[in-house]
């Protein structure tokens, strides 16, 4: 008994200490910048961009999002827009087909083959540009980028990315990720989660070469995509950290950078932030199939396999560590009922608050450093907020916690259902009025001596709200311009493109 004990107590202490130094270490590199391509000098030749943007229900933020993908594109760094309608129906597709401009493709995906998940939107995309890209004879050019239907892209970004993408070995670019309503407390944690914590990781993994992909502000090589065709994109809960991790295990180089970053709503209920934790934790528990290959790969350095590591067995190792903190708060109250020490588990009741102080110190000032790290490196918070946002991160934390139990509990069950995060309107935004949905095709009748010929109603668009705040370097006014059914003008077109709008 006393065995078991001494080992529970020292697993414990064991991790009190490591979690202030993994933190400590990580914080320093948060003031790293990754490297640059020096050897290599960028060709006078265009680089061709797709944006792809899956959107399911998205008519508070849609418009926005794609005027903002559209401003991006430069001389050097032509973009073309891809939305994904995933059968949506609410006003998406009305607002879609508001947005006057040839670089603009909209995909509209029917039920019953809609709503398989993002993977599957994603893969529909991927196929329809390398089409066209082998048609144009760019698929060795083409960059691919993803960004989440509320996503607004940094001005500039392309060019970054661009650069990165200069030297050969590099398949594919993760961008950094920030919260733009983060006045709300909730999405601020969110914002120092993303905006420092998850920075600074991705630095480090960027030195040791584990950079993960995420699920917004990626950016791969279409070539790269097509060395797994039909589908780049699997069924995974986070199809994005699996692609990731599939280009590794293949040789392929996944560079980070935190000059260019993509923006997203943060979610400021916890039942929906639940929800989408959930769904992530159970994608990571998912992806742990692939910690075996990640072993053996030649293509994995040392320092990249123990990033891996921890990632990969940290949502296993929650449930039953959460389990040893319970049972260590509830040795400390019956130590501190009966004056036990339980064989030495836990402090004498005369040293009990101290030994309590302790503990709270050392969770806390972990999250009190974030804070910090938060307010010096970004500096578009004040101090008192971000020490503020520090001293609620340990319970942010926590609900990761309950997040990863009920992850656990629905992989057991079978259950692995893709359930959308919903938006939020814009700020200062009011949401667009309920529209008709989409007319839905109906069966051809059956022959008869006269054709009957009935118009098919076309659905009047809603006026567009764009968001001033929105980052647009090309002006707004020449992209409404444009008819919506004339040909892409891209400078590798070399055939007639498709039509603005397909069902697939």
């Amino acid at each position: 008994m006393e065995t078991s004990l001494s080992v529970i107590a020292t697993i414990m202490v064991g991790v009190l200490i490591w979690w202030p130094l993994q933190n400590l270490v990580l914080a320093v590199f948060a003031w790293r910048s990754p490297q640059r391509p020096r050897s290599v000098r960028r060709t006078p030749d265009p680089v061709p961009f797709w944006i792809v943007i899956p959107a399911l229900n998205e008519e508070r933020v849609i418009a926005n999002t794609v005027r903002n993908a559209l401003a991006t594109g430069t001389r050097y760094t032509p973009v073309r827009v891809v939305v994904v309608d995933d059968a949506s129906d609410d006003a998406t597709p009305h607002i879609l087909a508001g947005i006057r401009d040839p670089r603009l493709h909209v995909l509209r995906r029917e039920l019953p083959m809609a709503r398989q998940g993002k993977g599957e939107g994603l893969n529909t995309a991927y196929r329809y540009i390398l089409d066209i890209a082998r048609r144009e004879g760019s698929v060795e050019q083409t960059i691919v980028g993803i960004v989440d239907g509320d996503g607004r892209c940094s001005e500039g970004m392309l060019d970054e990315i661009a650069e990165l993408m200069a030297e050969k070995n590099v398949g594919a670019v993760q961008c950094r990720v920030r919260i733009h309503n983060r006045h709300k407390t909730l999405a601020l944690l969110q914002d120092l989660e993303f905006g420092a914590i998850a920075d600074s990781a991705q630095s480090l993994r960027d030195l040791v070469g584990s950079v993960g992909l995420g699920g917004n502000g990626q950016f791969t090589r279409l070539s790269v995509l097509a060395r797994f065709h039909p589908g780049p994109w699997s069924a995974c809960l986070v199809e994005d950290l699996e692609l990731g991790l599939r280009l590794h295990l293949a040789g392929i180089r996944v560079r980070y950078t935190k000059s260019a970053w993509v923006t997203q709503q943060g979610l400021t209920d916890v039942k929906r932030l639940l929800r989408q934790r959930t769904r992530w934790a159970q994608g990571n528990l998912q992806c742990f199939r692939h910690l075996r290959r990640l072993t053996t790969s030649r293509f994995v350095s040392g320092l990249g396999l123990t990033d891996f590591l921890i990632y990969l067995l940290s949502p296993w190792l929650t449930v039953p560590m959460s389990l040893l903190l319970v049972d260590l708060v509830a040795a400390s109250a019956v130590a501190l009922a009966t004056g036990s020490t339980l064989g030495g588990l836990v402090a004498t009741v005369d040293t009990l608050p101290t030994s309590a102080a302790m503990l709270v110190g050392l969770a806390m000032l972990p999250s009190l450093l974030w804070g910090l790290v938060y307010w010096v490196r970004l500096r578009d918070e004040n101090i008192l907020r971000c020490l503020f946002a520090g001293v609620l991160y340990p319970w942010f934390l926590a609900l990761g916690i309950i997040a990863t139990w009920r992850a656990l509990f629905r992989l057991l069950s079978g259950r692995n259902g893709w359930a959308k995060t919903e938006r939020l309107a814009e700020d200062g935004q009011a949401a667009p009025p309920p529209l008709p949905p989409m007319p839905v095709p109906m069966a051809a009748p059956a022959p008869v001596s006269q054709p009957v010929r009935l118009p098919v109603p076309r659905p009047t668009a809603p006026p567009v709200t764009v968001d001033p705040s929105v980052t647009q370097p090309i002006p707004a006014a020449a992209l409404a311009a444009a008819e919506p059914t004339r040909p892409v003008p891209h400078p590798l077109a070399e055939t007639e493109p498709t039509q603005r709008l397909e069902r697939v």
